[in-house]
């Protein structure tokens, strides 16, 4: 399908949001209340440090929600102000973090439930309200609830999007996108939807593999397996790596995601010759630096004699990891 279409229509339609309800101060405020700190602060302001007795407490500089994730928690509860009365559900969690998740859950926001690991869309009707993730949504749940006839609130990271309008470039172009990704995390499986032929690496050790089979040639059916739940429907790598283009799961680290995009540019410079390269690979800057400054952080943190490294996050996000 068009899915570039699909999507332009979807944004025009009156049943689509993703700009707010005019509620941002109020938000603002209750957001300050739950998810800011008079200690974190004063510990920020003491040059990051705090000193208690025989215990000494060191914070990392780059701490804390990124401005994507406060927008989508500031949307989704605007969003309940805004309608107070309807019946609100979430396509996923709004971010991996437990006590953001349940503090919508006291709001009666609720998830769609998951069966056998499908989503069950059945409890949504015409009418209901449905958020979309930071994460975003694939274009097979955009387009479930637009049939519905919900109003949808999109709180999708603006950088998700841009990876969605490249996935859709490489498409256009014929060019296979090589994702660097979670094939199963909710991101990765919403950029897949917009793309044509994918397939997904989830670290470099992998894209290493895929380089050289470029160069190389291999056993497809080893390939195959390496990638069975991680490419697109009828993927074949004698025939689908001859034009690649570079995408990422946001949430990855920077220099692994700029690390195996500079892999493919010589992979396919050495098999091309710098004539015909550029044909044959297309790359576009979509990396945000949300994830990259809080691991930098880290490195800074450790360096001092530390007896325990504190990471507040959920289990189940990739920042946390």
């Amino acid at each position: 399908m068009d899915t570039k279409s699909f999507k332009r229509t979807l944004q025009q339609s009156d049943n689509y949001n993703r700009k707010g309800f005019g509620h941002k101060e109020e938000v603002m405020d209750a957001m300050t209340n739950e998810y800011q700190s008079d200690l974190i602060q004063k510990i920020r302001e003491n040059n990051y440090r705090l000193e208690r007795g025989d215990v000494t407490i060191y914070l990392a500089q780059a701490f804390g929600f990124c401005w994507g994730v406060e927008r989508a928690v500031a949307m989704a509860y605007e969003t309940r102000q805004h309608f107070p009365q309807e019946r609100i559900w979430i396509t996923n969690e709004i971010i991996h973090n437990p006590s953001v998740n349940q503090r919508l859950r006291s709001m009666a926001v609720g998830f769609i439930p998951v069966e056998n690991g499908q989503k069950d869309f059945s409890v949504v009707e015409s009418g209901d309200v449905v958020i979309l993730p930071a994460f975003g949504a694939s274009v097979s749940e955009m387009q479930i609830l637009n049939d519905k006839d919900c109003m949808i609130v999109d709180t999708t990271c603006p950088w998700v999007s841009k990876v969605w309008n490249s996935v859709e470039k490489h498409k256009k172009s014929d060019h296979t996108s090589i994702i660097h990704g979670k094939y199963n995390h909710e991101e990765t499986i919403a950029t897949s939807s917009f793309a044509g032929t994918y397939l997904i690496v989830l670290n470099l050790a992998q894209a290493n593999y895929v380089a050289n089979y470029i160069l190389h040639g291999g056993d497809k059916n080893e390939f195959l397996e390496k990638f069975k739940n991680a490419h697109s429907q009828g993927f074949d790598p004698d025939r689908d790596l001859d034009y690649i283009g570079i995408a990422n799961q946001t949430t990855m680290l920077k220099s692994e995601t700029e690390e195996i995009g500079k892999l493919f540019e010589h992979t396919m410079l050495r098999k091309y010759g710098p004539l015909d390269f550029k044909d044959h690979f297309m790359s576009f800057n979509t990396i945000c630096d949300a994830t990259q400054e809080r691991q930098d952080a880290m490195f800074e943190l450790v360096k001092e004699p530390l007896s325990l490294m504190v990471v507040i996050g959920g289990y189940n996000s990739s920042n946390t990891t």
